[in-house]
């Protein structure tokens, strides 16, 4: 964009090279390094972005990696929730320590900095943005290989503050199968594609339910519409999770790295190999 035609509200600029921006990268805590950063999206609510984020997480982590999660989602924080880390994170001079899970993952939420996990966050998306930039500055991760971003949905304030100023090394997109949700899996494809983000895959939520008895999948939703906007994109359809009471109950007891089960093979090894 030529600079006599920018009306300068950089937020919503996706052209490279322009003059008059002035977005700054932001940097990590000096004490945090990072290896790969992968942000975890979805174009609506409900269809399982957080349970996603804590499996891969998790599966990342039996595989002997080091691995943080930011929950970037502060209106409707849950990451804690799902490894059963309560309290409040504590801190110094010189940063806050993240929280740690019971097998040694790293985690920031702002559930962990409220003095009551129920209270609501009643802020304007201006300020939502800049405290989730200081989840990523102010917070003392360690050394970590991976560092998983939990966003929240749709394309607002939060994930243009990721994708335009902290450096995302890739995207995977969340879905359910229905075809409403299909058509906003496309908002979150070209979001990523106007901000020049890696596309890894997509990971389809709800995709089925198993017969415990004949191990037939049963689509309960029908046909899924995931795979064909994966493929009308050029991206993979990495992993399809089932409807499973075992994963809702791990959540729901923050166990979710106590869950024996390997959901997510394809996107683990599509981060590993990254």
């Amino acid at each position: 964009m030529s600079e006599e035609n920018c009306d300068h509200n950089c937020d919503a600029c996706g052209e490279e090279g322009c003059k008059s921006r002035k977005i700054e990268k932001l940097k990590p805590h000096p004490e945090t390094k990072i290896g790969k950063t992968i942000a975890i999206v979805s174009g609506k609510g409900g269809v399982g972005k957080t349970m996603v984020t804590s499996l891969l997480g998790a599966e990342l982590s039996k595989k002997g990696h080091s691995v943080a999660i930011m929950d970037a989602d502060v209106t409707g924080p849950s990451i804690p929730q799902a490894f059963g880390v309560k309290g409040q994170a504590v801190g110094d001079e010189n940063g806050i320590f993240a929280m740690k899970t019971k097998h040694d993952l790293r985690l920031m939420s702002v559930n962990c900095l409220l003095d009551n996990a129920s209270d609501p966050v009643l802020w304007r998306g201006p300020l939502i943005a800049n405290l989730v930039g200081q989840l990523y500055t102010n917070v003392i991760y360690g050394e970590v290989e991976y560092f998983l971003i939990d966003m929240p949905p749709g394309t607002g304030d939060v994930p243009l503050t990721v994708f335009q100023q902290i450096p995302v090394d890739g995207v995977i997109i969340v879905a359910s199968p229905q075809e409403l949700v299909s058509m906003i899996v496309e908002k979150a494809v070209n979001m990523c594609k106007m901000m020049k983000i890696p596309l890894l895959g997509l990971v389809e939520n709800m995709a089925y339910v198993q017969c415990p008895h004949c191990g037939e999948k049963i689509k309960i939703y029908g046909d899924d519409k995931s795979a064909e906007v994966a493929k009308r994109y050029g991206i993979p359809l990495l992993d399809e999770l089932p409807i499973d009471p075992i994963l809702s109950s791990a959540t729901d007891k923050g166990e979710i790295e106590e869950v024996e089960k390997t959901f997510l093979p394809k996107a683990t090894e599509k981060i590993i190999k990254l």
